[in-house]
C-alpha cells in the first residue's frame, strides 16, 4: 500500500489497514484545521534549533496536540509521505500558542529526513499524543536522571515535578562537553542539579549512578528516582537503587511502529508479562522490566538499520548535487 512507508521495516506492514485509516484521517483534519488556524498551517515548523551536532528541537504547530499533551507522553511524526514513523517524547509544549516541541537525534534514515527540514515547512504527519503520562502526583523528593538525548524525555518530567513543588535533583551524563543540552533548562527546574561526561571535560568525571547512590547513602530519601536514558545507564541505575528499596521508574523507548498496541514491535516483558510501550507505558517499575531482553531485541533491526541510513545519506548527496 502506497501509504506504508517505502523506508519503514517489513514489520511496519503490521499495521495494515490501520495505517491506512489514520493517515487518512490526519489528512482530513488537517485540511479543516488549517482554515480555522488561519494563516499557519498545521504541523508548520514554527522555530528549528540545533542542541548539539546531533541533536535537533522543533517546535509543531499542533493545538490539539499541545492542548492534550503531559509530561511523559510521546507523538509519533512522519516528515514526509513516504518517511518511516518515528516515536518522539513531547519535550515541551505551549497550550497558548498551540506548538509542541521533540528533540530527536540524528542517527538513522528517518531522523537525516526529519533533520533536512526548514522553519516555515511541515511535517506530514504529528499524531499524539500517546501512551500515559507520568504519574508524579503526591511525590515530595525526586531524583530526575537523564543520560544523552535521554535528556530531553527528562526534562518535561523535572520541570513538571517542580511546577507542583516537589524538592528535585537532576543528575544528567554526557559522554563529553560537546553533546551537553539542556543545561539551562534543568539548572531552573532543579533544586541540585549535577552533569556528568565521560571524559571529565565539564561537569564532573564518570556515570550517573555514581552521585546517585552518594546521594542514597548520605541520606537523600528520595520518593522515587525516574531515570531516562539508554537501556544500559536505566539498567544500572536500577542495579544502584533496588538494594536500597528506593522505587525506580525507567521510561521505555522500543522499536514501535503505529503507537497503539496493534503491531507489537514496542512488546517487552515486565514482571514476567508481556507489556507493550505505547499503551502500557512509556514508564515502568524499573525493578520488573527484563532490561537483557529489551537490550537484545534492539538490536534485531540494526543491519536493516544501517542499509536504511546509507540509502538516505547517497539521496540526499544526490540532492545536494
Amino acid at each position: 500500500m502506497a501509504i506504508i512507508a517505502k523506508k519503514a521495516p517489513i514489520f511496519a506492514r503490521l499495521a495494515g489497514p490501520f495505517a491506512l485509516y489514520n493517515a487518512e484521517q490526519i489528512r482530513y483534519n488537517k485540511g479543516t484545521l488549517q482554515q480555522r488556524e488561519g494563516e499557519i498551517a498545521l504541523f508548520t515548523i514554527i522555530k528549528r534549533r540545533e542542541l548539539n551536532p546531533t541533536v535537533t528541537e522543533l517546535w509543531i504547530h499542533a493545538p490539539l496536540v499541545a492542548k492534550k499533551a503531559k509530561a511523559g507522553q510521546f507523538i509519533i511524526v512522519r516528515a514526509k509521505e513516504d518517511s518511516e514513523r518515528i516515536p518522539l517524547t513531547i519535550a515541551s509544549y505551549d497550550r497558548e500558542a498551540g506548538t509542541v516541541s521533540i528533540i530527536f537525534q540524528v542517527v538513522g534514515a528517518g531522523t537525516m529526513e526529519l533533520n533536512t527540514l526548514k522553519e516555515g515547512e511541515a511535517v506530514h504527519d504529528f499524531v499524539g499524543p500517546l501512551g500515559k503520562a507520568t504519574e508524579i502526583e503526591g511525590l515530595k523528593n525526586v531524583c530526575v536522571v537523564g543520560g544523552g538525548v535521554g535528556c530531553a524525555i527528562a526534562l518535561p518530567v523535572a520541570q513538571a515535578l517542580h511546577a507542583q513543588g516537589t524538592k528535585v535533583t537532576g543528575i544528567v551524563g554526557f559522554r563529553n562537553k560537546d553533546l551537553v543540552i539542556l543545561e539551562d533548562e534543568f539548572r531552573a527546574c532543579c533544586d541540585e542539579f549535577i552533569i556528568m561526561t565521560d571524559d571529565g571535560s565539564y561537569g564532573e568525571k564518570g556515570v550517573v549512578t555514581a552521585p546517585l547512590e552518594q546521594k542514597i547513602v548520605d541520606g537523600a530519601n528520595f520518593d522515587e528516582v525516574i531515570a531516562i536514558g539508554p537501556l544500559i545507564m536505566m539498567k544500572f541505575v536500577v542495579k544502584t537503587t533496588k538494594p536500597h528499596n528506593v522505587k525506580t521508574v525507567v521510561s521505555m523507548n522500543p522499536i514501535m511502529v503505529d503507537g497503539t498496541g496493534m503491531c507489537g514491535g514496542c512488546r517487552l516483558t515486565v514482571g514476567g508479562k508481556t507489556k507493550f510501550a505505547c499503551v502500557d507505558g512509556p514508564d515502568f517499575d524499573g525493578f520488573e522490566v527484563d532490561f537483557d531482553e529489551a537490550m537484545h531485541r534492539g538490536t534485531m533491526y540494526k543491519p536493516f538499520e544501517a542499509h536504511a541510513r546509507e540509502e538516505e545519506c547517497n539521496l540526499l548527496k544526490q540532492e545536494v548535487q
